[in-house]
């Protein structure tokens, strides 16, 4: 059937290369169109569940105040009132004099105490009490540390497999591996099983990064600006929405069944969603990305001439791509100085960003007022952040908003931290502003990272970065460790790392006009040689 409403012709002239031409196909189809509100809510999905499964510990091990237990004293008055008479702190009690059977202040020898056995939690349904770990707080803080760990070493297997396999099957397998250990978790009655399905998550269950490539390989080189605030946005109301959950549902068990079962709707993707047409052409299946491209430009109402869908064909990236391993493409990338020390200054950013992330995520449910107010406001600043962040992309490409939104970070943060007890909405503020920011640096640095390296190896990559970044996520959760000794330390620590990196940064080229690179030659020349192509449609439109 003949389309009529955009029937222009894409006619390339005889230079331009296969990039040249999909990113001019891509120009043609509207952010807004049918087949970007057929695709998008796909990915949003991912993502919004993503933002739960990264982030459901802070809720489901929430640290519960507790007490050494009396049997004497089990009925005797409430927990806090024996805790302040009974208790020389949380983990040593006063032994007790013959009292018959009655507890009171009169009955402790207050110059003998020892270890506490057993222990009374303020809230008997919590994660602390079905498990017992009175005393034992590294083991709460350990799930976080646990889920880091295992993202970061699942980052160094999914990338390559994401490059290998491609993105779509890799989000179906994330997503579902991802929902079975949840569910997992929400019935095991052992710490360390519950420990090594957290791993095991971690390890296999990341949607985010291939469900971002997927993404940043469908749109045009003027609508990446669109899409990274898009997922950031998307993150937030993930978060929004696990804490309303957490609210509704406290019971942790309860809690996880909720997030993760409707994560088994990814096994449906497998008939929805499209494989990334980069990719596909980057592993010489020409066939499979035209039969997409059709589908798009049919949905898209826009007419394609298959004498431009030929012109398609990656010839160089098939040849170097068909009998040549990872380790020698990656060899290949690394011997080229420029990009190894732009994946230096990647991975530096990427620790930063993701300490900033997690580290104030996490210590929001300690802020002074209602924990869950305070998550949800939070992650809430992530979308005002995604909605600047297109501005900030557009106007001022992407190195300047990264180095702005460390620097703001780093002074809102240093500020927060000195802030005295008894301000709590002047201290929350300052909190806000500063996850705001940072929000602005997550964002930026995440879709940076996608237009620094090569086609073939652009998931391998962006997967070092971000594994490595995940040290910061790793370090985040023992923050909370340090609230015993100062209150305004981890805002100390996430103020100070965001303006080493400032400087870093500024060492990295820009890359907000230039389509995305195939070849080393190509990445190497980022920033030096941008392609443009005027023909664009405004992608604000």
């Amino acid at each position: 059937m003949k389309m009529t409403v955009h029937k222009e012709e894409l006619v390339e002239k005889k230079e331009d290369g296969e990039d040249i031409v999909l990113e001019k196909i891509f120009s043609k189809f509207r952010p807004l169109g049918p087949y970007y509100l057929r695709f998008m809510p796909l990915l949003i999905f991912a993502c919004m569940s993503n933002a739960m499964y990264c982030m459901n510990y802070v809720f489901a091990v929430v640290m519960v105040e507790y007490r050494c237990k009396y049997p004497a004293c089990a009925n005797s008055t409430s927990w806090s009132q024996l805790a302040q008479n009974l208790t020389q702190d949380t983990c040593h009690v006063y032994s007790l004099t013959e009292n018959n059977g009655t507890c009171s202040i009169d009955s402790r020898n207050v110059s003998n105490y020892q270890d506490c056995k057993e222990w009374t939690y303020e809230d008997p349904l919590s994660f602390v009490a079905d498990f017992d770990l009175g005393c034992q707080d590294w083991k709460r803080a350990l799930v976080g540390t646990v889920h880091s760990i295992g993202y970061m070493l699942g980052l160094l297997i999914l990338g390559p497999i994401s490059d290998k396999i491609g993105r779509k099957k890799l989000i179906i397998f994330t997503g579902v591996t991802g929902a079975v250990m949840g569910l997992a978790r929400s019935v095991t009655v052992s710490y360390w099983t519950y420990i090594a399905f957290e791993l095991v998550e971690a390890l296999l269950g990341d949607i985010y990064s291939p469900n971002y490539m997927l993404g940043v390989e469908m749109v045009a080189k003027e609508n990446r600006a669109l899409f990274a605030p898009l997922m950031i946005g998307t993150m937030s109301v993930g978060g929004m929405v696990m804490a309303l959950i957490a609210y509704l549902i406290p019971y942790w068990r309860h809690f996880l069944r909720v997030i993760y079962g409707p994560a088994l709707l990814f096994l449906f993707y497998a008939f929805f969603l499209d494989e990334s047409v980069r990719w596909l052409l980057i592993k010489g299946r020409k066939k499979e990305a035209k039969n997409i491209l059709r589908k798009a430009a049919k949905l898209s109402n826009v007419y394609l001439e298959e004498s431009t869908l030929d012109k398609l064909a990656c010839e160089n990236c098939e040849k170097t791509n068909t009998n040549v391993n990872l380790i020698t493409l990656l060899t290949m990338t690394f011997k080229s100085k420029k990009l190894l020390l732009r994946f230096l200054a990647c991975a530096c950013a990427w620790v930063t960003a993701t300490f900033n992330k997690y580290g104030l995520l996490i210590n929001s449910v300690s802020l002074e007022g209602n924990k869950y107010i305070n998550y949800a406001l939070t992650s809430f600043a992530d979308l005002p952040a995604s909605v600047l962040l297109v501005f900030l992309l557009i106007k001022f490409k992407r190195k300047k908003p990264l180095i702005f939104s460390f620097l703001m970070t780093g002074s809102f943060c240093i500020i927060q931290s000195v802030i005295p007890k008894g301000y709590p909405v002047l201290s929350t503020s300052l909190f806000f502003v500063g996850k705001f920011t940072s929000a602005l640096a997550s964002g930026t640095v995440y879709l940076y990272t996608t237009e620094l390296f090569p086609t073939y190896t652009r998931n391998t990559m962006h997967a070092l970065c971000s594994s490595i970044g995940r040290i910061g996520s790793i370090l985040a959760p023992q923050t909370t460790l340090l609230l015993r000794y100062w209150s305004g330390f981890p805002s100390l620590i996430v103020g100070g790392l965001s303006l080493l990196t400032a400087l870093v940064v500024t060492v990295m080229p820009d890359t907000a006009e230039d389509v995305l690179p195939d070849t080393v030659q190509q990445a190497e020349a980022l920033g030096n040689q941008t392609t443009k192509d005027k023909s664009a449609t405004n992608p604000l439109l």
